[in-house]
């Protein structure tokens, strides 16, 4: 397997990073996760956006372009041989001394990588059990506008829901609202509208949950971003999680009770199936 570093193709057990790269030491860093369907990094484009954003916030300044990033992604993707792959794209600030505060000629570290995908099919899509984490998020913090490279809490909250016979937790925030999941966005059907949270309230701007507002759109299903408490989401008419490895993940249960599935979410699935297959 081949690895991209900071603008070098290696094999993986060559592809090292200083033990003192910040990325390491503090998760001082971010990273994008995308799908790779017949050789294309699916809206790769949004997510190296989302990671401009987040690289502005942080001030770290990353020495490829996002073209260049995408053509990198091309070679890597060509020169591996896996049409269908998880791509992860890693920025971290560098290298640096002991210490919080960064130096100022910190060199930035980028690293592509491949990954084995999960089996996607529309007809008999991956359907997880849901349980609520005891783990919170903050709800106004700046930093869950971005996918920084410290996520603790999510992989807490996952821990906690395999130690449960679960396959995902949900996250609450402080508000104590509901949040998102540890590893993606959350939906819900109520009254024939498909609900999200809105950003800004501890949840990540997700890349397939925007996909999932424009379907809806395109096939003319109403949508509502609100805040919902835990309790009233069990009033819901079906529940799903929107992320990239996966897409689209309906929830059978939630805290051990039967969620039922909407059929309103068969429309949608499949028009999420058709962008990722168009060339």
């Amino acid at each position: 397997m081949l690895v991209f570093l900071n603008g070098s193709f290696l094999p993986e057990a060559q592809a090292v990073v200083p033990v003192n790269d910040r990325g390491f030491m503090y998760g001082d860093g971010l990273f994008e996760t995308l799908r790779v369907c017949q050789g294309r990094p699916f809206r790769m484009a949004q997510h190296l956006e989302r990671m401009k954003r987040g690289a502005d916030f942080l001030k770290i300044q990353c020495p490829f372009s996002p073209k260049e990033l995408q053509d990198f992604a091309g070679q890597l993707i060509e020169q591996n041989r896996m049409p269908e792959a998880i791509l992860r794209v890693t920025l971290t600030r560098g290298p640096g001394e002991r210490g919080y505060m960064p130096q100022t000629d910190s060199q930035p570290t980028v690293v592509m990588t491949l990954h084995p995908a999960p089996p996607m099919d529309v007809e008999n899509p991956v359907q997880w059990r849901l349980i609520t984490s005891s783990y919170r998020i903050p709800a106004a913090d700046p930093l869950s506008s971005f996918k920084t490279a410290n996520k603790l809490i999510h992989i807490m909250a996952r821990m906690e829901a395999v130690e449960k016979d679960a396959d995902e937790a949900l996250l609450i925030n402080t508000n104590g609202e509901v949040a998102e999941t540890a590893s993606g966005n959350l939906f819900w059907v109520y009254q024939d509208s498909f609900c999200t949270v809105p950003t800004g309230r501890g949840v990540l701007p997700g890349i397939t949950r925007s996909v999932v507002l424009e379907i809806c759109q395109t096939l003319g299903l109403p949508t509502n971003k609100r805040v919902i408490k835990p309790k009233a989401l069990r009033n819901s008419e079906g529940i799903f999680i929107t992320q990239s490895a996966l897409g689209i993940v309906p929830v059978t249960t939630l805290d051990g009770e039967p969620v039922a599935p909407s059929p309103l979410l068969d429309p949608v699935l499949r028009a999420y199936h058709e962008m990722l297959a168009k060339p």
